[in-house]
């Protein structure tokens, strides 16, 4: 029975982790941590505000909180050799590095989306930037719920990222564009643009968009709930108490289980 510690459990996705580790017999969490909990909920026995103050030491911690609480869950995971699903988006590059450098003590297993749909969205992009060259302007579109607070998406940054690096090895680098009104030209053909749509309760879509002359072709994938998220972190926790340290993501998951 893995052990788990959900960081940001008062969160919509940590309590969807909740109920779906409650409903499953090879794990079950411990410790659920959240500075924004309740006097009412941290009466309650295994809720924390902190995770330092855990008096028992989990197998893994699952982090789907806010980047502030990325200092204290990267020090605590470090002092008691923890491992560490970091399914929190949003970071900037000086965190992202720090998350990634701790991989060179626990295993670290950091991704922009925790979906299984999303990860072969991202491989079929990579196949489509192969297969079709330069000759086509790619434009990737994001839309979610009002509420969330990053912008663009750590996902569409994730398959920015795929993308850019297979021009790259077509000798093409890319430069990423969020925002056009600025500026009165045409468009440039090392772009990739980069668009937000926030409204209403839309779970996550991405959307991308290779257009070349006379034809387009869209790669997409919806969410339909929070729960496809929610069913990657939880087998990302347990396939990483096996690991030896080091940085881990989707495509690691796959294969293990193939």
């Amino acid at each position: 029975m893995t052990k788990v510690a959900l960081s940001g459990a008062c969160g919509k996705m940590g309590r969807v982790i909740a109920g779906l580790v409650a409903a499953r017999n090879d794990c079950e969490i411990i410790a659920k941590i959240d500075p924004c909990a309740s006097s009412a909920e941290v009466e309650v026995a295994g809720f924390y505000t902190k995770i330092a103050d855990l008096p028992e030491t989990p197998d893994v911690v699952i982090d789907f909180s806010h980047p502030s609480a990325l200092p204290g869950l990267l020090t605590y995971c470090k002092t008691k050799s923890v491992p560490l699903v970091v399914a929190t988006t949003g970071y900037n590059q000086t965190e992202a590095a720090l998350i990634k450098s701790t991989a060179s003590q626990i295993p670290v297993f950091f991704t922009g989306n925790m979906s299984l749909g999303i990860n072969l969205l991202q491989d079929l992009a990579r196949r489509a930037v192969r297969v079709l060259g330069t000759q086509y302007d790619v434009e990737i579109i994001e839309k979610h719920h009002n509420l969330k607070k990053d912008a663009p998406s750590g996902t569409a940054h994730m398959l920015a990222d795929s993308i850019s690096a297979e021009f790259a090895e077509l000798g093409v680098q890319k430069q990423y564009v969020y925002d056009r009104h600025k500026e009165l030209c045409s468009r440039k053909r090392n772009e990739i643009g980069i668009h937000t749509v926030r409204g209403g309760t839309i779970v996550g879509e991405h959307e991308i968009v290779f257009a070349g002359h006379d034809e387009l072709i869209t790669l997409s994938h919806s969410a339909l709930s929070k729960e496809v998220f929610a069913v990657g972190a939880i087998n990302a926790a347990i396939f990483l108490t096996s690991c030896p340290k080091g940085l881990y993501d989707m495509s690691d998951l796959l294969r293990s289980t193939t």
